[in-house]
């Protein structure tokens, strides 16, 4: 131990501490001065995009979150290159591990880049009634990585935002009132505009149903065993969508059922005609030839 105290030059060590120290302060100053810096203008950045009308969550993604850490490695880089780091062989290992971390990570990145857009384009917020990917519901939360809705039948469903994002998404709950349209059909035989007043008669005792814009009931095709009509009925409110379309469809058949207007199951008609004299008198017809 005595050695290694006695091979120590205590006085050069101390000049390259009493030198380096400065470039130790600078590097700190350099460092909280970034601090400083993100702490200064993040309420005006977060004013800025509140103004713009970014929704809450991606404010916080953006300012506390990307603008935070992008302030804080910069403030690391600058501050070590003060203490001699080689700053180009850590970028370099930086860039290699982002990009390793990137491909491992994909699906994630994607979902939360798709997240984004969805705080960007706003296509629904939370409270609203959509339908995408076979399920309906009300949404419930918004995160970077998925979407989550209560469904009807009070179930929870969470919903990566990247398949929100490919797919179709239908808004209930954009333009307030609410079409809801029945299908129904009646007989080639029936008459359409009875069929029509028996049917509106049937949804006006839905006391829940607009009354303006008014119930309509149109011709939407001619069947193969039937006319298709279409019973369209307005609401306020979209939670009621599946309720109105089953108890209008009830409401509807019990009261073609009561008019004895006929609804006709899917049927085939066959016509055969007698072939046997035809075939008798060509037959003989042959044979005289011969």
């Amino acid at each position: 131990m005595d050695k290694i105290l006695e091979s120590i030059d205590v006085s050069k060590l101390t000049t390259d501490v009493v030198g380096f120290l400065p470039r130790v302060a600078t590097a700190l100053l350099i460092f909280i001065g970034f601090l400083l810096v993100y702490r200064i203008t993040r309420p005006t950045l977060e004013g800025v995009l509140n103004r713009a009308n970014f929704h809450e969550a991606l404010v916080r993604l953006i300012v506390r979150n990307i603008y935070r850490y992008a302030m804080v490695i910069v403030g690391l880089i600058m501050a070590a290159d003060q203490l001699g780091v080689n700053i180009g062989a850590a970028l370099a290992g930086i860039g290699v591990a982002g990009i390793a971390i990137g491909f491992a990570a994909q699906d994630s990145v994607a979902n939360v880049i798709s997240g984004i857009l969805i705080f960007w384009d706003k296509p629904f917020v939370v409270g609203d009634w959509i339908e995408t990917e076979g399920m309906f519901g009300k949404v419930n939360n918004i995160t970077l990585r998925s979407t989550r809705i209560r469904t009807p039948r009070n179930t929870y469903v969470v919903i990566p935002n990247k398949n929100i994002i490919d797919a179709t998404l239908e808004n209930y709950s954009k333009h307030g009132e609410l079409r809801v349209d029945v299908p129904l059909g009646i007989a080639y035989k029936e008459n359409i505009p009875e069929a029509r007043r028996v049917l509106l008669a049937a949804v006006d005792k839905l006391d829940w149903l607009r009354k303006d814009p008014q119930p309509d009931v149109v011709v939407e095709e001619l069947g193969g065993s039937s006319v298709n009509l279409k019973v369209r009925v307005w609401i306020d409110d979209p939670e009621q969508r599946q309720k109105t379309f089953f108890a209008v469809m009830e409401a509807c058949k019990l009261a073609l059922d009561e008019a004895e207007i006929q609804i006709p199951f899917p049927h085939l008609q066959l016509f055969v005609d007698n072939v046997e004299e035809p075939v008798w008198k060509r037959a003989a017809e042959l044979a005289g030839r011969a």
